[in-house]
């Protein structure tokens, strides 16, 4: 075993010092990367100097290709410099696709001011007669940066599908995402809309945190759910079903039930961390920053001029490709390096393996790991301090039984974890089916204790590839056997069991959001015992002694022809430890759906079916 060893850790040594290409199918880019390391062709790095033009061209082209591409191979981060681009009177303006992460490389959001506009909106938006419907705009990022919201003198008008003859301009600026495209560490400075033009369509929940917003207006519009988290927020207009505020300064007040804008406001954040990032400090040289633990905290961690917590000099991580070998990514996680996943798709014939305490595993660009053996795509030990981010799991063509396991289970001892140093797993996405078929029991297992789960979507698909009941089988989106979890923007759906379980003790969550399975058969098919009607969408076991639950909703959209129905929505011991604020459940097939969710939590809270269709039926708190 010794010369093996020492081959793969020549191997993992060698490979430290040259990185290839990513997939995707680069675009030219007029970007250099002179002073950073190697990250890849997908990796484009701006700077003020370059010809604004020429950055407006390339910005341009990676977004005509990734707009449309929501299955698509592309993956891309577009990185800025420190400095200024854009001015008044020449703004920058464009589209943020799919699979495109864009981040300033300042260490703080004042160090890159971008005058313009960053806008995601459906691709037929500007197109006459286009739907604008927001409801699959996934899978994309902005972070770092400060945004000063400039548009041209004379925007560009549409003409909306629902009200032929009628204008609407392009005022704003325009974030109208769904699930999967979080919004970090942003100073706006204007008015930012959560929906496209002329508030049209649907759009259906986002993920906010470590932002401040000035000057301007946080408009919601026609957001079914959005979770923001430790920003500064000068004003938010509206609400729709399930606004859940946690740690905000400036956030409105509590205000749930019927005649109300559906708002849910935490105080303060008892736990929090924010995702590490990467940086490039006064010399030009790459660093990843991690910051510090938080308690008890409410608006952004900059708030007082710094951030606390530890910059990572770039050579303590091992940069992969896809076409990195598996067995030197594990050497080097071995090696105790942390690791950096360039943008592309990684096909995985075994399990990365996360060993070290602390250990920084940072994707750019959406990397995406696809099992091809029915494997665990990654699986970190009992150690504490794993910071897990920007990563896409999708299930593969064999049943796996996890795609991410988070510690082992079973595994106890006194130094094993610790509160002061908690595992992240931060804007980490699951897919079943929809880009490629595939099969996998669970999505993510939380084994460990001390672990914050901060922006994830869990997700067997209802449309795409590998699309059916027999097909992209999945029991349960998120497993938490780990005491002391504290999950922040929880978004699980259409699994074909329980969406979550809880089994740990001394857990919360803050925001969850829920479909359940659109395509049970029948209602025999769906059954989680023989009198209980299908599954809830959250189960709390009958061992868990203390749980708290913040605004936290689940939604029916049976769409078979024929009636399904869910006995409950929400399950849980009943016990005073074990206690929600702010549940709901809406019926969302009017036309054409039938059945629905019979009670909100344990038979409590009335019924959503279409007799009171596209309204929430609310509890307020339980018991």
């Amino acid at each position: 075993m010794g010369s093996l060893n020492a081959r793969v850790a020549a191997a993992a040594t060698l490979t430290l010092c040259v990185v290839g290409f990513t997939a995707g199918g680069a675009l030219a880019s007029v970007a250099h990367q002179s002073r950073g390391p190697n990250l890849g062709s997908n990796v484009i790095v701006l700077d003020p100097s370059m010809p604004q033009d020429q950055i407006q061209s390339e910005l341009n082209a990676i977004a005509a290709q990734q707009v449309p591409s929501q299955f698509g191979t592309g993956r891309y981060a577009i990185l800025f410099e420190p400095g200024t681009y854009g001015s008044k009177t020449d703004p920058l303006i464009f589209q943020v696709g799919y699979y495109t992460e864009v981040a300033g490389l300042g260490a703080a959001p004042g160090d890159v001011v971008i005058n313009g506009a960053i806008d995601v909106f459906n691709d037929q938006c500007p197109t006459a007669g286009g739907t604008c419907d927001g409801l699959v705009n996934f899978w994309r990022s902005l972070s770092n940066v400060t945004l000063n919201i400039t548009l041209p003198t004379t925007p560009p008008t549409y003409v909306p599908a629902t009200n032929e003859g009628a204008t609407c301009n392009n005022m704003f600026e325009y974030w109208a995402v769904s699930q999967a495209s979080p919004m970090r560490r942003v100073i706006m400075n204007g008015n930012v809309s959560l929906q496209d033009f002329c508030n049209e369509g649907f759009v259906s929940g986002g993920f906010l945190a470590d932002d401040e917003f000035n000057a301007g207006a946080v408009i919601n519009a026609g957001q079914q759910q959005f979770f923001t988290r430790n920003s500064d927020i000068d004003s938010w207009t509206n609400g729709v079903w399930n606004q859940v505020f946690l740690g905000d300064t400036g956030a409105p007040a509590t205000a749930f039930g019927a005649g109300t804008n559906q708002y849910t406001t935490v105080a303060s954040t008892p736990v929090s961390e924010e995702e590490p990032f990467l940086f490039t400090d006064s010399h030009g040289a790459y660093n990843v920053f991690v910051p510090a633990v938080q308690r008890n905290s409410t608006g952004p961690d900059y708030a007082s001029g710094t951030t606390a917590g530890t910059s990572i000099p770039i050579r303590r991580f091992f940069i992969a490709t896809p076409t990195t070998p598996l067995f030197v990514i594990n050497a080097a996680l071995a090696l105790g390096q942390s690791l950096i996943l360039t943008p592309g798709i990684y096909n995985l014939s075994g399990t990365i393996d996360v060993t070290h305490p602390d250990t920084v595993v940072l994707g750019l660009g959406f990397p995406t790991l696809i099992p091809e053996k029915g494997n665990v795509s990654m699986q970190t030990a009992n150690v504490p301090g794993i910071k897990l981010s920007g990563i896409i799991f999708d299930a593969g063509p064999h049943n796996s039984n996890a795609l991410l396991a988070v510690g082992t289970r079973g595994h106890r001892g006194p130094s094993t974890y610790t509160a002061s140093d908690p595992t992240l797993v931060q804007d980490v996405f699951f897919r079943i089916g929809g880009a490629e078929p595939g099969q996998a029991t669970d999505s993510l297992v939380v084994n460990s204790d001390d672990t914050i789960l901060d922006d994830v979507w869990a997700w067997r698909a209802d449309h795409g590839a590998g699309v059916g009941w027999t097909d992209n089988r999945a029991d349960t989106g998120v497993i938490v056997n780990g005491d002391h979890v504290l999950a922040y923007g929880l978004f699980v759906e259409h699994y074909q069991k329980f969406d979550v379980i809880w089994n740990g003790q001394d857990g919360e969550d803050v925001f969850f959001q829920n479909e359940m399975p659109y395509d049970p058969p029948s209602q025999a098919a769906w059954m989680s015992s023989p009198t209980t009607d299908g599954y809830a969408a959250f189960l709390v076991t009958a061992g868990v002694k203390t749980f708290q639950g913040y605004g936290m909703g689940s939604y029916s959209f049976f769409n078979q022809g024929i009636p399904i129905f869910a006995t409950q929505a929400f399950q849980s011991p009943d016990r005073p430890g074990v206690q929600f604020n702010d549940l709901l459940t809406i019926f969302l097939n009017a036309n054409g759906g039938s059945g629905g969710i019979n009670s909100v939590i344990n038979g409590v809270g009335g019924s959503s079916t279409a007799a009171n269709a596209d309204t929430p039926v609310d509890v307020a708190s339980y018991p």
